[in-house]
Order: C-alpha cells, then structure tokens, then sequence
C-alpha cells in the first residue's frame, strides 16, 4: 500500500515506519524537514512539508499521529489552544486532501489518546465507558471528532486510544531509567493512580492490524490487557533494574510545578483494550514485568 503519515518522526512514527517499510508499503511522509526525515527516520520515504503536496499521488491508507506534546510546557490558556490546534489542524489537512484526491484512501488510523476517558478512578475503563469532563478529554474529543468528518468521503476511520507507550528510547522511560537506574526512583502522589500502558512494538503491531482489518472501525482502546497502579509500576520497573525505589513525590509538589497539566500524573484510568482483544489481536506482551524485562535487557 501507499501510505500517507503525519507525525512519523516522532517516537511512536518512527518504529511504525519501520516496521511498515518491512511490510513492503511505500511511505509518503508529512514533516515539518521533509530534506531530514528519511534520515531521521531511517527508512526511505517520500516527504513534504504539507499533506496538500500530495494532492497527485494515489494513497491507499492515511495514518495520523502529529500533535505538540502535551507535557512539553505547564498548560495555559494560550498552551491549551496550541495542543488542540496542532492536531485540528494536522487532522483537518488530511480531510482537504481528501476533498482533492480523485479516489480518497479506504482508511485513515487516526491517534487520540486515554486522556478521553479523564479521571476514572479504580473502575475498568472499556471503549463504552463514560468519560470524564476535563481538558484532556476535551482535547481529545475534539481530535477524534475532526478525524471522523473523513467518513464523508467514504473512508474507513479507526481511532487509537493510546495509553503510556513504553520502549528504552523515549516516551515516559526514556528520563525515567536514569533515575532508576540510581536508585531514585519512587512513585508519584499516592500511587494508586491507574496506568494505562503498551509497548512501542505492540503499538505499532495494533495499528498495522487496524489498517488491514476492513471490518473495523470507531473507538479502540491502544493499552496493555494489565494496566497497573503508578505504584506497582514504580515498584515493578525498580525489581527489573534490581533498585529499590524508596522515594515518593507528593502530589502537592507535582501540582505546584505542573497547576492542571499535574492531572496527567495525579490521575488516571484502569483503560482495557476491549474492542481490540474482542477483534483477535494478540499482545506480545501483555503484562508489565514482560515488557519491562525485554526493554531492560536490550538497554544493557
């Protein structure tokens, strides 16, 4: 297949491409240095600064993954319209382009995040679970809606609802293993925060299942069938590094660093991969001392 990315550069973009570019696909990149990404991604593929220049290519399957990070700066007004604009706008171009293609591709995987569901407490979150009413849910109601007006032109959309992604050179390990690693490491607030998770490489393994699955589309939750407490993380992540983790972060600091981006860490949601497990999918590694394990014998 052809297939148009947007966010490809990034963590997740970049082992989806390679992992793509093994199934033989041809990828048509978006990126803000099209003359650097093949470099940086590491695979050929065809870049542009915009989705638009694409106009003239045949694609088969669109795969969207661009926004600013979310924990990049402490969330004000201003940062808040930054983080839905730059995955409306992302996502809007894909639906132009869509306008202006001859034949529009049969399936777009857009990406959202468990940030939809909000604060859910020890409940088990599935994809019909109510969410709730705060500005990581609204954030990622207003991407999964702008990724869904693409179903006017007749095309498949399948959105991921992505949990912590997990692998040894980046995302939430990536500063995380230092620290461990030096036996400072140690659970966030009261610890019984629910976390979400999936390895990169499952990650990467459910989309490529989605794009190729006709029958599938709508909400699915992209997280681990296991998710655990932010305690029982930090424990677990220490026992693989053979580290004690003895230290706690109160929630009163996270919250006077962070203000409301403090939620992120403060809260969280018991999110099953219901859809995907009723669909067939398998995990590799569906429990955390496993995906650990082989994070962390790859980093020595």
């Amino acid at each position: 297949m052809r297939i148009l990315l947007t966010g490809a550069t990034g963590f997740v973009g970049q082992a989806l491409c390679r992992h793509l570019h093994e199934q033989s696909h041809e990828l048509l990149v978006v990126s803000r240095h099209p003359n650097e990404a093949a470099g940086t991604i590491g695979v050929p593929v065809t870049a542009h600064g915009s989705a638009l220049e694409f106009e003239n290519d045949t694609i088969d399957a669109m795969i969207n993954l661009a926004g600013e990070p979310i924990f990049d700066k402490r969330w004000s007004e201003e940062q808040k319209q930054r983080l839905i604009d730059s995955r409306v706008e992302a996502t809007r171009s894909l639906n132009e382009l869509c306008q202006r293609l001859s034949t529009p591709p049969k399936v777009l995987i857009s990406a959202s995040a468990m940030g939809y569901y909000g604060d859910q407490g020890e409940r088990e979150v599935t994809e019909e679970t109510e969410p709730h009413d705060e500005f990581a849910h609204q954030l990622c109601r207003i991407w999964e809606k702008e990724a869904l007006r693409l179903e006017e032109h007749g095309v498949r959309v399948a959105i991921t609802r992505i949990g912590l992604v997990l692998d040894r050179d980046g995302g939430m390990l990536k500063p995380m293993l230092p620290m461990f690693r030096f036996g400072f490491g140690g659970k966030v607030g009261e610890g019984s925060q629910y976390m979400p998770w999936i390895h990169r490489e499952d990650l990467v393994r459910a989309i490529d299942f989605l794009l190729t699955r006709e029958d599938l589309a709508g909400a699915f939750n992209a997280g681990a069938p296991h998710p655990v407490t932010n305690e029982t993380f930090t424990r677990t992540l220490a026992d693989q590094l053979n580290r004690p983790a003895l230290f706690t972060v109160p929630g009163s600091v996270i919250e006077l660093a962070l203000g409301e981006m403090s939620r992120l860490l403060l809260t969280g949601a018991r999110m099953v991969p219901a859809r995907l497990e009723a669909a067939g999918f398998t995990f590799r590694y569906p429990e955390l001392d496993q995906a650990l394990a082989q994070i962390v014998k790859r980093q020595r």
